[in-house]
């Protein structure tokens, strides 16, 4: 050991006889070995049973909070997609939406159970639409929508060209627009719908060149969905800038605008529906949806079962641990539970 170790540091030795020993100091080494300063709490018990009571008690009406904002939330879905289709065409809707001498302006009515008050959102609402389809997502060009066309990818494909000419903007998502439209009256008053500030701001500003205005688009011998005013830049078409923010589910909603007075309960809402996005071919379903908003968002009770349901079984686990802990009590470092000792009072 003695010839080991001599030869270990004569070795380690530099010139002029100095040793290089590694640094045994230093945050660095100290983190690298796990020995900074950490604090290790002693999980007692009594420990683990306070902090799943404290988890309930706070989690419980946290949820019920988020509950009664949900409740609170006056929504109204209607699906239309079958109603607004004539009788003559229920057996082959497919014919009736595709052909474009058949009017497809749609009249529905609507009860108001309970007082909506202003702001009001109005949805379109899409099932069985899956705009998270890893082609359909990835048709698209981020570049031709900001710059113009001179920067079309074949990233757009299968809709890139038209008769030789590029596309602007290129793409499925584009291509494949939502061109339903809504009014609404209450008797014989329209009710107004705005329509500006739907889409998020940094896309308008950002990711929708102010420069760049729609070229050559649903020009081909198959239309996908709406058509875009060529006269209007894209950061300004914000129906399109909301269609292009894909959703992440089959089921999704995206905003159609924003009504900016009261409706009364009880009231009648008529529904002037021009009925043109085919998703019958697929299988979908379309609703119009109206609902207004507190400050947790719109309807959802997910948020607030998530929280009830972890609070209480926190407050169930808090009860279970303590019974455990009265009826069979492990004082805290015992010796009689190490291994060791286990092991002799065997032998």
């Amino acid at each position: 050991m003695d010839e080991a170790s001599t030869s270990a540091s004569g070795g380690s030795a530099g010139r002029g006889g100095r040793s290089f020993r590694p640094a045994r100091s230093g945050v660095f080494y100290r983190f690298t070995q796990q020995d900074l300063p950490a604090w290790k709490p002693a999980m007692t018990p009594g420990c683990v049973i306070t902090i799943f009571l404290i988890v309930g008690i706070t989690f419980v009406p946290i949820g019920l909070v988020c509950l009664q904002a949900s409740n609170s939330v006056a929504e109204i879905v209607h699906r239309y997609d079958i109603d607004c289709v004539p009788n003559a065409y229920r057996g082959n809707k497919q014919a009736y939406i595709k052909d474009s001498s058949i009017s497809k302006k749609c009249i529905q009515k609507v009860q108001v159970r309970y007082r909506m008050k202003a702001p009001i959102y109005v949805y379109y609402e899409l099932d069985n639409f899956y705009q998270n389809h890893r082609r359909y997502v990835k048709s698209r060009s981020d570049k031709q929508l900001r710059r113009g066309l001179e920067h079309t990818e074949s990233s757009c494909s299968p809709i890139e060209r038209s008769n030789g000419l590029p596309i602007v903007p290129c793409g499925l998502i584009a291509w494949s627009l939502f061109n339903d439209t809504y009014g609404f009256t209450r008797g014989s008053k329209e009710i107004m719908v705005d329509r500006k500030n739907i889409s998020w701001r940094s896309d308008r500003e950002h990711k929708f060149g102010k420069d760049v205005y729609p070229f050559n688009f649903q020009n081909g011998s198959l239309i996908g969905g709406g058509k875009l005013d060529p006269n209007v830049p894209l950061s300004n078409q914000e129906d399109l800038i909301v269609w292009m923010r894909t959703a992440a589910l089959p089921q999704f909603r995206k905003l159609y605008g924003v009504i900016e007075e009261d409706i009364q309960a009880d009231e009648t809402i008529t529904m002037h529906i021009t009925n043109n996005y085919n998703t019958y071919t697929f299988g979908g379903k379309k609703s119009l949806v109206l609902t207004t908003s507190t400050w947790l968002g719109g309807k959802n009770d997910f948020l607030g079962y998530a929280y009830m349901i972890t609070g209480s079984l926190s407050i169930f686990l808090s009860i279970l641990f303590a019974l455990i802990h009265v009826k069979v009590p492990r004082p805290h470092g015992d010796a009689a539970y190490v291994s060791w000792s286990r092991k002799n009072s065997n032998s």
